[in-house]
């Protein structure tokens, strides 16, 4: 099993392995210099060195070259310090040139040899000629980096519908599979803005609570299944997973709501697709 120390570039991002070679006593929070396909990255060490199995690895560890050094981090503060006067100058150009595009960040690397803007748009975007311009007018290797609006998101920030700083750009380090699937499972409208976040695509959380609900459901009976319960027989028409109870019409038309638990399937009764939508004589709860 190789042995591998974990990296992140910046706060709120994904970690990556790389190979510590001599470096072994190297500890969570110390700076490094890594080789990346990019070229040398400065990151921190998030993961102390360790072992894993060959198949955690996705392809050949790149190594850590060595720690990063006072003047490393010194020059990194001062090159973002200027990313904000290269990010205007980009925005100007882009106007200029008249580009479909929207520029979200510059970030240079640290030692100031490369530098990155962020952007999004809609469409293909020839932007050869910005690219020529910005190098003449940063003297670094310029390179355009199109995202998503779930990345565009975590870079700007803000608020979401709960009220909460947005977890992508505070704990969520990566985007993972969110389908329209997880709102059904959790019975939630499927209005889209009342399912989506800020940056216009389904909210993150819908996945945060998918597994415990399928869970549940899977042990539950379905709505329009006929049951027997301590108040009688009757049909549920109505889950609710959260308290694992069921709402139940009994064959009297008064409406209950009894645990999961208590209620008992009747045996080779036909399920009922659609509950009756008559007039309710009274309803009352049963626990």
């Amino acid at each position: 099993m190789p042995e591998v120390v974990g990296v992140r570039f910046k706060c709120v991002t994904k970690m990556y392995y790389f190979s510590p070679g001599q470096f072994t006593d190297l500890a969570v929070g110390d700076p490094v210099i890594v080789e990346t396909a990019l070229g040398e990255e400065l990151g921190w060490v998030v993961k102390p060195v360790t072992t894993i199995d060959d198949e955690e690895l996705k392809g050949k560890l790149k190594p850590v070259l060595r720690r990063a050094t006072p003047l490393d981090l010194a020059s990194m503060a001062e090159y973002q310090q200027k990313e904000a006067t290269a990010l205007a100058r980009c925005r100007e150009k882009v106007a200029e040139l008249g580009l479909p595009m929207k520029v979200i960040k510059a970030e240079y690397s640290f030692d100031g040899q490369r530098l990155v803007f962020s952007f999004v748009a809609e469409e293909r975007v020839d932007f050869r000629e910005l690219v020529r311009a910005l190098a003449r007018s940063f003297r670094a290797r310029i390179e355009m980096k199109q995202i998503g609006a779930r990345d565009e998101a975590k870079i700007l920030a803000g608020y979401g519908r709960c009220g909460r700083p947005l977890c992508c750009a505070t704990w969520l380090t990566e985007f993972h599979p969110v389908s329209i699937k997880m709102a059904k499972q959790q019975d939630l409208p499927l209005t889209p803005t009342e399912i989506s976040g800020v940056c216009g695509r389904l909210l993150c959380c819908l996945a945060y609570e998918n597994d415990i609900y399928a869970e549940i459901k899977e042990r539950m009976p379905k709505v329009g299944t006929q049951v027997t319960t301590p108040q009688g027989k009757g049909v549920i028409t109505a889950l609710n997973v959260l308290t694992e109870s069921v709402t139940v019409e009994l064959e009297s038309e008064v409406v209950i709501q009894v645990k999961a638990d208590q209620v008992e399937p009747i045996p080779e009764a036909k399920r009922i697709s659609k509950p009756r939508n008559r007039k309710k004589k009274s309803a009352v709860s049963g626990t």
